[in-house]
């Protein structure tokens, strides 16, 4: 089984190795191309792109990805990735992004929601760490957050404040980081990844 470590720095590097091909993400509503690097794609398109990177670059992932698997209490709501053989996986994992920035350099003001908000409802990192910690599926459970930070935007608070925060929903192992730098695009150039187990949920 790979080790969270491991995972989060591999994932660190498939960042960097995707947008070295300088994908090309697209606006969802208008249809408009973005400038190109890895840091504009939505999060899902995010998690395919790292997938496939990981794949390519590193045969103990061979077969071993699955996006979007159902949770067998609710099976219209997924989970993000699962690492392993199902049903019985090494690890379940939900993904969230923290980019503070938009493709034109401007502030995205509801980012920190979509990480720290308390209610079900807006399927933050914080309420996944119950939703998945307390669901059926098999295998150890861990979140997974990587984002840019800039000159004057550091992820620290941010994850500092989701780590004060995780007591309301469960208990987190260790928290697991590695970086990516120079990256293409002009805004999303460095930042980070971070992973914790959910150890158990409340």
């Amino acid at each position: 089984m790979i080790e969270l470590n491991a995972l989060v720095n591999d994932v660190a590097l498939a960042i960097k190795v995707a947008d070295g091909k300088s994908p090309q993400a697209v606006n969802a509503r208008t249809k408009v191309a973005f400038q190109p690097g890895f840091g504009p794609h939505a999060e899902m398109d995010a998690v395919r792109l790292i997938c496939e990177t990981l794949v390519a670059v590193d045969t103990r992932y061979t077969g071993k990805l699955t996006t979007g698997v159902p949770y067998p209490e609710a099976p219209r709501q997924k989970c993000d990735l699962c690492v392993g053989s199902g049903p019985q996986w090494d690890w379940c994992i939900e993904v969230k992004m923290l980019r503070f920035l938009g493709d034109n350099g401007l502030r995205n003001d509801n980012i920190l929601m979509h990480i720290l908000s308390p209610y079900p409802e807006d399927r933050s990192a914080l309420t996944d760490i119950r939703k998945l910690g307390a669901s059926k599926l098999v295998g150890r459970k861990a979140i997974l957050l990587y984002g840019f930070d800039h000159d004057d935007i550091s992820l620290d608070p941010a994850i500092e404040a989701f780590e004060r925060l995780a007591p309301m929903m469960g208990t987190l192992g260790p928290r697991a980081t590695a970086r990516f730098d120079d990256l293409v695009h002009p805004h999303h150039r460095r930042g980070r990844v971070f992973g914790w187990e959910i150890v158990t949920a409340r």
